[in-house]
């Protein structure tokens, strides 16, 4: 059981993660030995139309809630080309430019949009090279800080899309390198062309499919960045999260976020949201404290989904 230290921050009346740390394990996690950000970062999907297609509803709502993340600490943002398409990065320019020092923007490229809810894998180089000048071009930077292949596509030779991430790099356009929904075994594949410094596979409290890969990853320094952070998707997890969550006087979304914060030290969270004070729960998740009985009951929940 780790222990809690409260130093906190006050913003507009939120006791936030600013100062907030679980003593023993770091609040920030530096990516690639050189971009610290704190780990509790922003998914920027939700801020596009129904079906992850096409512009947000609420524009307004959609540039406030980038805005809004900022001012409350968050450095590192999560996003890609397909969500939209383009929408997602667009909107962050829109919101964000010129960034403040620090800000760390991981995009991903691999997916191919031809509608609503449609997501078709293309890890050719031609689509790539075309998925990360469109980035480059849309966030406004000569440089993508964290770029993720967002699947591997089994119809392209691995080689071909291993060497054009390579080449992107040496030639400056890519500063790290990440992977989406992958093993072990195709970390270590990747590594032979590129150091991989992030793993995004989707990870809760109640889908532990991946966790061979978050021990890799954390015994190498390398980000594990769960998508889909509160899956919750059975009776029995949504029950005992609730009932952590009314012991604790918080929303279950909260108590899911504040296990996966102290589950690892390298996790960098990204719950996305299209609304302000959702955007404000998340946050608020990392002062949770959770005790030792909470902790194993919510730890059983491994067996329940995978």
């Amino acid at each position: 059981m780790f222990e809690y230290c409260n130093l906190w921050f006050e913003f507009d009346n939120l006791r936030l993660r600013k100062g907030f740390y679980i003593c023993g394990m770091s609040n920030t996690f530096t990516i690639g030995g050189d971009l610290t950000v704190h780990r509790m970062g922003y998914g920027a999907m939700r801020i596009t139309g129904d079906g992850i297609w096409g512009p947000p509803k609420d524009h307004d709502q959609a540039i406030r809630v980038l805005q809004r993340a900022a001012e409350l600490g968050v450095d590192f943002i999560d996003t890609a080309d397909s969500y939209g398409p383009k929408v997602s990065e667009s909107l962050i320019a829109e919101a964000l430019y010129p960034y403040s020092e620090g800000l760390v923007i991981a995009t991903k490229g691999g997916l191919t949009r031809p509608g609503p809810s449609q997501w078709h894998q293309d890890g050719s180089a031609k689509h790539l090279r075309e998925a990360l000048e469109g980035s480059l071009d849309r966030l406004k930077v000569d440089q993508i800080d964290l770029y993720q292949l967002h699947r591997i596509d089994a119809k392209v030779p691995f080689e071909e899309t291993m060497s054009f991430l390579q080449d992107a790099q040496e030639n400056g356009f890519i500063r790290h390198v990440g992977l989406s929904e992958v093993s072990v075994a195709e970390i270590q594949a990747a590594e032979k062309y590129v150091k991989i410094v992030s793993v995004q596979n989707k990870y809760s409290v109640d889908y532990r499919h991946w966790e061979a890969e978050l021990k890799y990853t954390a015994a190498h320094g390398i980000a594990f960045i769960p998508w889909y952070p509160l899956n919750a998707g059975n009776v029995e997890a949504i029950h005992v999260l609730k009932e952590v969550a009314k012991e604790l006087e918080a929303s279950p979304n909260q108590v899911a976020l504040a296990w996966l914060y102290h589950h690892s030290p390298n996790i960098l969270l990204i719950p996305g949201t299209s609304k302000v004070a959702h955007l404000e729960e998340n946050l608020g998740a990392v002062h949770l404290k959770l005790n030792a009985n909470q902790l194993e009951r919510l730890n059983a929940l491994s067996a329940v989904k995978k």
